[in-house]
């Protein structure tokens, strides 16, 4: 029997994911990098996933360093098109209201990560942005209350202000802005919300992590949806929580995951190459649906 989390209710959801290229003449293709998968975790169990590329193309799967399941896809004739599908069905059973039981020695921040741990974070505790003028920790220490201060509510503070302070708006292009960027223009998408927290939590000598991956909302079935993009922070004993600035979200209610890693563009749905003339790619286009499953 499967245990489930308090609070929660289990949801049966069904993700579409399609991203299209045309090219003005046939091109060769080169090997193409897929992040679709969603992670399965004790809050996310997955039923099926399939995967269909047009043209036909040869599918290899592999785990990169951070567990995330990563297929390559390669190709042996030219096209003109490129279309990949992927179609998951997978059940969420994640609490609306988690309870996090962080361990005694780390409810007061600051505190000290285990050797073990802190040598295991590694690189997720380093700043990936350059900031010479320390503005982004300074920035990140107006959260911080006191001396010591609750590490819980340090950290929903900042998520928090990130969404207080910085103006939401949807980027199509690719491409992420720096945190300085997102807080001297004052707006970003939702994967520039993730950096800016992540790399703050980090000034502040927390383990934090970039996830990607879709957000299931059932008031917003019928409208076409978009990759997600959020955070996770370690903390003893609750370990990794998930910390939603876009949607002023604690907890993996209603996140679905794919990847995880250290910098966004580790994270990124799908990564390829093309050969043709310079003026051979015409368009590129993403269609994305979160549903209720049956």
């Amino acid at each position: 029997m499967r245990s489930r989390s308090i609070g929660a209710s289990l949801i049966a959801i069904r993700i579409r994911h399609t991203t299209t290229y045309r090219y003005h003449q046939p091109v060769r293709l080169g090997p193409h990098r897929l992040m679709l998968r969603p992670r399965e975790s004790r809050d996310l169990r997955l039923v099926s996933h399939l995967v269909t590329v047009t043209p036909e193309a040869i599918v290899t799967w592999a785990h990169d360093v951070f567990g995330n399941a990563v297929a390559t896809a390669t190709f042996n004739t030219p096209a003109d098109h490129l279309a990949i599908e992927s179609v998951a069905d997978l059940e969420l059973d994640a609490a609306p209201w988690p309870v996090f039981d962080i361990s005694a020695a780390a409810v007061g921040y600051p505190f000290p990560y285990a050797p073990e741990e802190w040598i295991d974070l590694g690189a997720l505790t380093v700043p990936q942005y350059p900031d010479p003028a320390d503005r982004l920790r300074k920035w990140a220490r107006t959260f911080v209350r006191g001396y010591p201060t609750d590490t819980l509510s340090l950290l929903k503070d900042l998520s928090l202000g990130v969404a207080e302070r910085i103006l939401y708006q949807s980027r199509e292009d690719e491409g992420t802005q720096s945190p300085i960027e997102t807080i001297d223009r004052g707006w970003g998408s939702c994967r520039d919300f993730a950096v800016l927290f992540v790399e703050a939590v980090r000034t502040l000598g927390f383990g934090a992590r970039i996830v990607s991956g879709y957000l299931y909302n059932p008031e917003r079935e019928k409208e076409a949806g978009t990759t997600h993009a959020w955070a996770e922070v370690f903390v003893p004993g609750a370990g990794w929580i998930p910390f939603d600035p876009t949607n002023r979200g604690v907890g993996s209610f209603n996140l679905i995951p794919v990847a995880v890693a250290r910098h966004i563009h580790q994270a990124m749905p799908v990564v390829g190459s093309f050969t043709g003339m310079t003026d051979a790619f015409q368009r590129m286009s993403v269609e994305v649906s979160v549903t209720a499953g049956s």
